[in-house]
């Protein structure tokens, strides 16, 4: 007799699970039919009526309401059992199952999701695991229509008790949406995509706080269907507006790619069949015997052009929810990145084969250690490397994508891939899934322009790491500079050729949370033993010290040497030195100090007015710029701990680190302006340049680098090695050195002060910027670098104005007006505070300040209109005292476009002081931009006409008199008649005459 339940061949036995279900129904037939009996049944008989009941209802379409019925009226568990039987039938059976069945599952997950039947949520997510992306079957897209109506139906019971299930649901459709709109074909499939994005876009315009919970993927799948206007504009509100999704704690897209999606999306889109067949050939089958099993797979779910797309989501669920036990990845159970190698070499569509390399490498860009796992960005990383030499090409094809994405996936946020990338390799190697990154950059096999161009991404990476610590990290936890990083992924080796798969396998669950394997060097070469005791080497160090002045009085090199000699070792003192001597640090930065300022060379001095930063290179060797180098490379946490010794007892030290950082900044502006003299490996042009202190930085930096030893007064650095984008980072790791300092001095020296880190800060500037030697240079680059401390800080602002002359500040405004830097930033508030403020400075500090406002403002996207109102209804204007403020608001607002926000404010304007001021604006701009000024204000009598009713009467809008006046006398004089116009303004026009 056939089946009733599933479509079964000639030769295929019949399923237990269906046996059950069909033995219970005849069993219990005469009692599934009204009238029902009224006893409570037993426990055993409670579990054989719902699987008859289930098979009834399965089976017997007409009669399934009166089955139903049944089952509410024995119901004790709240469904529970009979929801996983049904659950059961889908994970088990779908493919097999009869389209009537299929049909019957659908109508009874709806009165599931009804009475709230126990684990409804987990039926539907089954279903939902059914939907099979880039099958465009009559079936498939049945299944597709009838979930996301139910969706729809009934979205208010699913908001509230299962919002998991609508994530869920989310997620699927995005990704099957992928592939419908890449098809046009009948209006059956329109009226699909239309259901589908109008679900989607209902999900993330009212629910986007549950959406959030996808995690980074959401933002994966979103950027495949931005060529859907819906989905468009929800990307460019995500980008631009996020305040748009209303969201407590969501302010930028960024939130979303540093939160890790769960495995469980993953497996939605993995039938259940399919994972059962994936985690077989990854725990079951030797590496070598694999073939026969992937093309069976193959031939089973990849078969058709269309089918392609799945590929993206197994390697997803290969990476991210398939982690075998280290137990598998040590035996010789085919890994993971061989299947993935497979899938990458079967595919034959250019676009999925793209987004299949971004399924592999997307959990790298974003990698944070704390929350994410590395067995997620392991299988790209072993691809890579196993590939050589055999599958040179699968090797080549992915570091060519991936230092593509480094640069270009997310190029508004791309600091946040920068730091994921830099996460990700620092932390494969670590764990041991690669001995170092040598494996790449040193392998012959792969073309010189992808090793070059991975050895600049992880040189860049590394540097940018340190520049980003002190922003996202507290002070006392700095205590390794991302340079030491370099060397961490730089360890020596054997050529790929030599390597086995062996060399490179993971060794995860064999070491400590944290553990490394041991690393070829530190960011600096100590002259220490290894095998010495932690006393001795207090005691060599001690030693180097107490024969500094000596050094010095025979040499300044002999002495420089010997400084950075203590510097290193001390540096590299064993872990527990620490904690052996806890007073060594202020002992040693003690004895420093005394045997320099014994030979009359006192560290961090006070900076002499009268002489100005030295040009030669004798300028740069001095123990104070030796040891600001040092720390700024580092940010070693002992160095720091040297210099908040010095800075406690009266040194300088933060004025100096400024002024290093400053003349670095300034000198890489040279080089960048001295006909690209770096780029042209021009040595002798960049050394008469007055660029000695770059060329000092850089080869210190390399010396580190390529753990050499330097000679002070003879620069060894290759100018072949300085491009521009290395100098930049250093000039910006100098400042964040800088940056780093202050905040651990105020945490630590002025903490009972309670003083702000711009007060700190503002000490600093006022005690090394008199010796600037170009003074604008100076404030442009702590304008660019410490932009957080400097924009709109109304105490630096007037120490700038008033150190300035006309010249210099001409010279401002030119790189202000070009977009250079910005001086006060974008928030109104803080603008209109500081021109409150300025209103009692000097005449001469007024003006030049004015400057620069009208520099800054003509140019940025300040709401102006805000600014005007506040100043000029705060009551603090004087007819005689704010002429200048005023005067700068005029020239401001003259040069400004005339928009609608700005015209209605001016319009507004009261009239107590500078009475003529509105109308002086409506005249220039009547000669400058007639046709704008005059659809502004049509537009703000628009709105002033249709909010007259609700607003003028209850707060009093009083409309300026002298704008009024003078439109009337325009309209008169050009022939035209205003009365229209001006009438609606007429109930708000201030009834007395201004004095």
């Amino acid at each position: 007799m056939a089946s009733k339940l599933l479509k079964l061949t000639a030769y295929e036995a019949k399923n237990e699970l269906e046996l059950s279900l069909k033995q219970a129904f005849e069993e219990l037939e005469p009692k599934l039919r009204p009238p029902f009996p009224l006893t409570i049944p037993s426990p055993q008989e409670y579990s054989r009526l719902n699987l008859a009941i289930l098979y009834g209802v399965l089976t017997e379409p007409l009669l399934a309401k009166t089955h139903i019925k049944h089952l509410h009226a024995i119901v004790t568990d709240g469904y529970a059992l009979f929801v996983s039987l049904i659950v059961k039938i889908v994970n088990d059976l779908y493919g097999k199952l009869v389209d009537s069945v299929k049909d019957q599952l659908v109508w009874v997950v709806k009165e599931m999701v009804d009475v709230l039947g126990v684990g409804f949520d987990g039926f539907l997510v089954c279903l939902l695991r059914q939907i099979v992306g880039g099958d465009f079957s009559d079936g498939n897209l049945w299944l597709c229509f009838e979930l996301v109506s139910l969706f729809s139906s009934k979205w208010d019971c699913l908001v509230e008790d299962a919002p998991f299930v609508l994530t869920s649901a989310l997620y699927v459709y995005l990704r099957v949406l992928a592939d419908h709109c890449k098809v046009s074909t009948d209006a059956k499939m329109e009226s699909l995509k239309r259901l589908e994005i109008e679900f989607c876009v209902k999900m993330l315009r009212e629910q986007f706080n549950l959406c959030m919970k996808i995690g980074r993927d959401l933002i994966r799948l979103l950027r495949d269907l931005v060529h859907v206007p819906e989905f468009r504009a929800i990307w460019n509100d995500l980008v631009s507006n996020p305040s748009e999704f209303r969201t407590e704690g969501f302010s930028d897209i960024s939130q979303l790619y540093c939160s890790r999606t769960s495995s469980r999306y993953f497996l939605l889109r993995i039938t259940p069949e399919m994972e059962t067949q994936l985690r077989f050939l990854l725990m079951h089958v030797k590496f070598g015997n694999q073939k026969r099993y992937q093309v069976w797979f193959a031939k089973k779910f990849l078969f058709g052009q269309e089918r392609e797309t799945l590929v993206v989501d197994i390697i997803r669920f290969i990476c991210c929810a398939h982690h075998p036990s280290n137990e598998i990845i040590q035996s010789d159970i085919v890994p993971r990145w061989a299947v993935i190698g497979w899938l990458l070499k079967s595919c034959r569509e250019k676009y999925v084969e793209a987004n299949m390399k971004l399924a592999l490498f997307y959990d790298w860009l974003f990698f944070d250690e704390k929350i994410d796992n590395i067995m997620n960005i392991e299988p790209a990383m072993l691809l890579m490397v196993c590939s050589i030499p055999k599958y040179i090409d699968i090797t080549h094809s992915l570091l060519e994508f991936l230092l593509f994405i480094a640069e270009n996936y997310e190029e508004d946020r791309n600091y946040v891939i920068r730091r994921g990338l830099s996460s990700a390799m620092r932390m494969l190697v670590q764990k041991g899934v690669v001995r170092s990154m040598d494996i790449l950059t040193s392998c012959d096999a792969l073309s010189p322009f992808l090793r070059e161009g991975l050895r600049k991404l992880i040189l860049r990476l590394n540097i940018e790491r340190n520049e980003l610590q002190p922003a996202h990290l507290p002070p006392h936890s700095v205590s390794r500079s991302s340079l030491q990083n370099v060397s961490h992924l730089a360890i020596t080796t054997p050529a790929p050729e030599q390597q086995s798969a062996k060399i490179v396998e993971v060794r995860l669950s064999k070491e400590p949370a944290g553990s490394s394997i041991p690393i070829s060097g530190d960011l600096f070469t100590t002259s220490c033993p290894s095998n010495v005791t932690i006393e001795s080497q207090f005691d060599a160090i001690e030693s180097l010290a107490q024969n500094l002045a000596e050094a010095m009085k025979k040499s300044n090199r002999m002495g420089l040497q010997i400084l950075e000699e203590i510097l290193l070792s001390y540096v590299n003192l064993d872990g527990q030195a620490s904690t052996c001597g806890s007073t060594f640090p202020e002992t040693l930065s003690s004895r420093i100090a005394d045997q320099f300022e014994s030979v009359g060379n006192r560290l961090f001095a006070p900076f002499d007015v009268s002489i100005s930063v030295p040009s030669s290179d004798s300028g740069i060797h001095s123990p104070t710029i030796l040891i600001a180098r040092s720390f700024i490379l580092s940010q070693h946490e002992r160095l720091q701990e040297m210099l908040l010794f010095w800075s406690r007892n009266g040194f300088h030290v933060g004025a100096h680190l400024l002024s290093y950082a400053t003349r670095l900044a300034y000198e890489a502006c040279i080089s960048d302006s001295s006909g690209n003299a770096i780029i042209n490996n021009n040595f002798s042009k960049i050394s008469d340049s007055g660029m000695s202190l770059l060329l000092f930085h850089v080869d210190g930096y390399f010396s580190i680098l390529n753990g050499r030893k330097q000679d002070f007064l003879e620069g060894s650095v290759s100018t072949s090695k300085m491009d521009k984008e290395l100098v930049n980072m250093l000039v910006k790791n100098a400042f964040a050195a800088y940056k780093c300092f202050l905040e651990r001095s105020r945490t630590i020296l002025h903490k009972e002060d309670d003083l702000a880190l711009s007060k700190l800060f503002i000490l600093d500037i006022t005690s090394c910027f008199l010796c600037e030697r170009k003074k604008t240079k100076f404030f442009y680059s702590i304008f660019c670098h410490l932009a957080d401390l400097c924009a709109g800080n109304i105490d630096i602002i007037r120490f700038l104005v008033s150190q300035l002359d006309h010249a210099d500040l001409l010279e401002m405004q030119f790189e202000i007006g070009l977009k250079r830097f910005f001086v006060f930033g974008e928030s109104t508030e803080d603008i209109f505070h500081l021109m409150k403020n300025s209103l009692s400075w000097d005449p001469s500090e007024q003006h030049k300040l004015w400057g620069l406002i009208r520099s800054e403002l003509a140019v940025s996207k300040v709401q102006l209109e805000k600014i005007i109102l506040k100043i000029f209804c705060s009551n603090e204007l004087d007819a005689n005292t704010s002429a200048i403020a005023v005067g700068g608001l005029l020239t401001l607002c003259i040069c400004r476009a005339p928009t609608p926000e700005l015209v209605g404010a001016i319009m507004l304007l009261p009239d107590d002081v500078f009475q003529d001021f509105a109308a002086t604006v409506l005249a220039s701009w009547v000669v400058s931009n007639a046709s704008k000024l005059f659809d502004s204000l049509t537009k703000f009598s628009e709105k002033f006409d249709n909010e007259n009713g609700n607003v003028a009467g209850s707060v009093g809008i009083v409309i300026n008199h002298s704008a009024i006046l003078w439109l009337l006398n325009y309209f008169k004089s050009q022939g035209m008649n205003g009365s229209n116009f001006l009438s609606t303004f007429s109930a708000s026009i201030s009834c007395e005459k201004p004095a």
